[in-house]
C-alpha cells in the first residue's frame, strides 16, 4: 500500500485547500498521473500518483484542509479496479446518459444539478468561455467536469452548440432541459467559498489600498507606430524565432528604459526605508478561470524582444493551466496590467504591493485627433494609467514617467537607441 502525502507547497506555504479529486475510489491510476488539485493561497497545484496501481482509500475530501505532508489517501499497488456491486448496477444503467447528475432521492432542477457538479474553477472556466457543460462529457468523480476536461474542449477547437447534447436532466416539473438557469424553478442564489487564491487577492488589494498612497496618472499614446512595425515584420520576426510579435515587449521594453531614468518608479518602501532595485523584473497581470496572478519576466533590460514575447507565452499558458509555482510569481520590481484585453478604456489599477507603481494598457480605440498641421486624423489611441504610491513617488517623477512610455510607443526606434 502507497501512501499519498501533501507535497512541499512553498516558501511560506503550510496549508492548503483539496480542490478536487480527480479520481475516485475504485479508480486505477499510473505512476505520475495527476490524481488531485490543492490549491493554496498563491497557486494551484497537481499531486501526483506516487506509484500505480488503484485509489484503494481517500481521506481527505474536496473542500478539506491539509498542512504540509498529510495524507491524502492510498494507493493499492497493482491492484485491480473494484467492479460495481450487482445492486448497483441498475442506478448504473439509468445515469450512463446523465454523468453530471448527483443521485439523489429528491429530484433537482437542472441548475441545481449543475452547480452541485462544477467546481468553483470549473464553473468560471465554462462561463467565461460560454460553453453548455451538459455537452461536454466529465471524467470526474460520479461523472463531474474537471478542468482538465473543459481544456481538452477548448483546445480541439470543438464546437458545442453544433455538438450532439447528452440527454436532458429531468427537471422537477417533469420538463427536460440541458443548460444552467433555464428552468422556471431553477436556484435564485448560490453560496460559494471563495477559493484561497480569491481570498489572498482580495486581502492583498485591500492592503494596498489601507497602506499606500495611491495616486494615479493618466496620459494617451499614439499605437500608429507600433502597429506599423508589427505589421511591416510580423512576418520575419515569427519565422525567425517561432513566436508572433505582440504588444507587451513593446510595452515592456519602453518601461525598463523608463525606469532606468526613474529609478524611484522600481523601487519600494521597508519601514523606514527606500530600497532601490537595479533589477528589472516586469510582474505580468494574467487572469485565469482560479483568479488573478501576476507571473514575473526576469530581468527584462537583458532580454531581446523575442525573449521576452516567449516568456509572456510559457508564463500564461502555464496561469491558463493552472500549474503557475511560487517562485514564477516571486521578485517582481513593476507590474503591467493590460485590461484593454477584456475591451476596458481606461482604469485605475491597484498596486501590486510591495512595488510602488503599476501601468496600465487599455483598448486600442481609432479616435479623431488634431495633427500638427491642424488637419483631424482617425488615429488608433490607447489610455494608459500609472498608479503609484505618493508617499515616495512624486507627481513629476510619474507623469514624466508615463511621458517616456510614451515617447518610446510613438517613436519605437528609441527603443533601438536606448533613449
Amino acid at each position: 500500500m502507497t501512501q499519498i502525502f501533501v507535497p512541499t507547497l512553498g516558501e511560506s506555504v503550510t496549508e492548503a485547500t483539496v480542490a478536487q479529486w480527480l479520481k475516485k475510489e475504485g479508480d486505477s491510476v499510473k505512476a505520475d498521473e495527476p490524481i488531485l488539485e490543492l490549491e493554496t493561497d498563491k497557486v494551484t497545484l497537481e499531486v501526483n500518483a506516487p506509484d500505480s496501481g488503484v485509489i484503494a482509500k481517500i481521506t481527505v475530501k474536496e473542500g478539506e484542509n491539509v498542512g504540509v505532508g498529510a495524507l491524502l489517501g492510498e494507493i493499492q499497488v497493482g491492484g485491480k479496479t473494484t467492479a460495481p456491486a450487482a445492486n448497483d448496477v441498475s442506478k448504473n444503467k439509468e445515469t450512463t446518459e446523465e454523468p453530471l447528475s448527483v443521485v439523489s432521492s429528491e429530484p433537482k432542477t437542472p441548475s441545481q444539478t449543475l452547480s452541485m457538479a462544477l467546481s468553483p474553477a470549473v464553473r468560471k472556466l465554462v462561463n467565461d468561455n460560454d460553453l453548455d457543460p451538459s455537452n461536454i462529457v466529465g471524467t470526474g468523480k460520479d461523472g463531474r467536469l474537471t478542468k482538465g476536461d473543459v481544456l481538452a474542449v477548448l483546445d480541439q477547437g470543438e464546437d458545442l452548440e453544433s455538438s450532439p447534447p447528452k440527454a436532458p436532466i429531468p427537471s422537477s416539473n417533469g420538463s427536460s432541459g440541458s443548460s444552467l438557469g433555464q428552468s422556471d424553478g431553477g436556484v435564485r442564489e448560490e453560496r460559494v467559498k471563495m477559493t484561497r487564491l480569491r481570498q489572498t487577492v482580495a486581502t492583498r488589494l485591500k492592503d494596498a489600498q489601507n497602506t499606500a498612497a495611491i495616486l494615479t496618472t493618466f496620459n494617451e499614446v499614439d499605437m500608429s507606430a507600433v502597429i506599423d512595425l508589427r505589421k511591416q515584420y510580423k512576418e520575419i520576426f515569427e519565422k525567425k524565432y517561432g513566436i508572433k510579435l505582440g504588444f507587451m515587449s513593446f510595452f515592456i521594453k519602453a518601461t525598463v528604459n523608463a525606469l532606468k531614468e526613474f529609478p524611484i518608479v522600481n523601487a519600494e518602501i521597508d519601514e523606514t526605508d527606500i530600497v532601490y532595485k537595479n533589477y528589472y523584473n516586469i510582474s505580468v497581470a494574467v487572469s485565469t478561470p482560479q483568479g488573478l496572478v501576476v507571473p514575473v519576466i526576469r530581468d527584462c533590460d537583458k532580454k531581446s524582444m523575442a525573449e521576452i514575447e516567449s516568456d509572456i507565452v510559457a508564463l500564461g499558458t502555464k496561469a491558463r493551466e493552472g500549474k503557475i509555482s511560487v517562485d514564477d510569481m516571486k521578485g517582481g520590481t513593476f507590474t503591467i496590467t493590460n485590461g484593454g484585453v477584456f475591451g476596458s478604456l481606461l482604469s485605475t489599477p491597484i498596486l501590486n504591493t510591495p512595488q510602488a507603481a503599476i501601468l496600465g494598457m487599455h483598448k486600442i480605440q481609432k479616435r479623431p485627433m488634431v495633427m500638427a498641421d491642424g488637419s483631424i486624423e482617425a488615429r488608433p489611441m490607447m489610455y494608459l494609467a500609472l498608479s503609484y504610491d505618493h508617499r515616495i513617488v512624486d507627481g513629476r517623477e510619474s507623469v514624466s514617467f508615463v511621458m517616456r512610455v510614451k515617447e518610446a510607443l510613438e517613436d519605437p526606434q528609441r527603443l533601438l537607441l536606448d533613449i
